[in-house]
């Protein structure tokens, strides 16, 4: 875990560090701000691969991916903690070089701009920082925590990832004077290939997320001897 956590630490920084020393010897007519806009991206799309990569170990190491356990999905969560703190400071750093003042009294100006502006993703990070990741290791499935945790990981996955699609296409049915079964009728043929290929998977992980919440709520509390 100690180990795990220590690699994160070192990785995402010294990646961001990396790429931008690598970016400003290569690109020297770039902005620093180019430079670190562009780091902050490649090191954010790195994660990405990473995620992606351990979830279809993970998928692929599992006859059961409802009730098996392994060791990657443990050890990931701790390689993820660095990332979020790294990038909810790389996003600040974007900030900060794209103002261009860097005095300390418009230091404060540009922090307070940078939660106003990413609210939400600060959310996110904090969420997953000091909820998801402490509840998750608390290996404590009947806890009512848990099972509150359970319900808003159901909630925000339909609606963030599921939802979403209906939304957009409502919202671009309202701009141009159609209902939204008219939406699909009236956009290139491509869009709704695209938009099917992207939802599909996520109804998929939907459905063994709902299916692990019935496992969770129908089976009774483990009873203690004694």
């Amino acid at each position: 875990m100690l180990l795990t956590l220590a690699c994160g630490s070192l990785f995402f920084p010294g990646l961001f560090a990396l790429c931008t020393w690598g970016l400003r010897r290569a690109r020297p007519a770039w902005t620093d701000s180019d430079c670190v806009m562009i780091s902050t991206r490649l090191v954010s799309s790195v994660q990405a691969v990473l995620a992606t990569g351990s979830g279809i170990v993970i998928i692929r190491s599992c006859n059961d991916v409802i009730t098996d356990r392994h060791w990657l999905a443990r050890e990931y969560v701790w390689f993820l903690i660095p990332y979020m703190i790294y990038d909810s400071y790389a996003m600040y750093l974007c900030e900060w070089y794209r103002t261009g003042d860097q005095s300390r009294r418009q230091s404060l100006t540009t922090f307070q701009s940078f939660l106003s502006k990413n609210r939400l993703m600060i959310t996110h990070h904090a969420v997953i920082l000091f909820v998801l990741v402490p509840v998750a290791q608390l290996k404590q499935q009947h806890t009512l925590l848990y099972k509150v945790n359970g319900i808003l990981t159901l909630t925000t996955f339909l609606c963030c990832r599921i939802l979403l699609f209906p939304f957009m296409y409502w919202s671009y049915g309202q701009q141009q004077g159609l209902s939204l079964l008219q939406v699909p009728f009236n956009i290139p043929f491509y869009c709704n290939v695209a938009n099917g290929f992207l939802i599909a998977p996520q109804i998929y992980w939907f459905s063994l997320l709902c299916k692990k919440a019935t496992r969770l709520f129908d089976a009774p509390p483990a009873r203690k001897d004694g």
